[in-house]
């Protein structure tokens, strides 16, 4: 649980070393939080197996970023994680998340994971960080549209109205299936924006349309596996 690094791994033949190797536990940074923004719950057009054997194949970009960029940065990230250092835990985390879709686009021929919104939400938390003079939010991409955006408990608030600001629900009284956290969205929608952060972000970023985000999830790191007793149980067994 927590913060988790995969090693490679490679010294041994089975890949056995191929491990996950916990950094810090969830109770270490407990203030990180997570909105997360469904962009899109379809499937893939290129799975992300397909898609990495493309990459290795043909992108000599993935060739030069595994053997000169990983390590390093997993380096400069796991250090922030330990020293609880926001700016570089979310540059290096924003900059890796593009340059592994840069090497999506180096693929021949080439994938696209991102799409328009996705591109405006990178564009949104830029803006938002400019105006701020820190960077607040953070976003990730994995292999698909959907973003992940890191922040601070004590942003987390404002970065969700934000995100209702400019990625809206139908209507207030269905805001309940559109932000899983309703105690947290109640006081999304009561938050006032600066109006200096509206002006500023007036000049490159624009309302989407409704459905542009489908859900929004509030979240933040917790423990690893559990084992759970009988009491816990979500669905009941029966042997007939």
């Amino acid at each position: 649980g927590g913060f988790v690094a995969w090693r490679a791994g490679g010294e041994k033949s089975d890949w056995s070393d191929s491990i996950a190797e916990q950094v810090a536990d969830e109770a270490h940074w407990g203030e990180v939080r997570a909105v997360i923004c469904v962009v899109s719950d379809a499937k893939k057009e290129t799975s992300s197996t397909a898609g990495m054997s493309t990459s290795v194949a043909t992108s000599e970009l993935l060739a030069f970023r595994a053997k000169e960029v990983v390590s390093k940065r997993m380096k400069i990230i796991e250090e922030a994680i330990k020293a609880k250092d926001f700016e570089a835990f979310g540059k290096v985390t924003m900059m890796d998340s593009n340059q592994f879709h840069a090497t999506c686009l180096d693929t021949y021929p080439p994938i696209f994971y991102m799409n328009d919104v996705s591109r405006s939400i990178v564009q949104l938390v830029h803006r938002y960080n400019d105006w701020a003079g820190e960077i607040r939010a953070a976003y990730t991409f994995d292999a698909g549209p959907n973003a992940v955006l890191y922040t601070l408990d004590k942003h987390v608030i404002e970065l969700l109205a934000l995100v209702l600001k400019y990625y809206p629900c139908e209507s207030e009284d269905l805001i309940g299936d559109y932000v899983n956290n309703k105690d947290m969205v109640s006081k999304a929608l009561a938050f006032e924006l600066d109006s200096g952060l509206l002006q500023a972000l007036e000049k490159s970023c624009s309302i989407r349309d409704i459905g542009d985000v489908k859900m929004v999830y509030c979240t933040k790191g917790g423990p690893g596996p559990q084992v759970l007793d009988a009491s816990s149980e979500v669905f009941e067994f029966k042997v007939e």
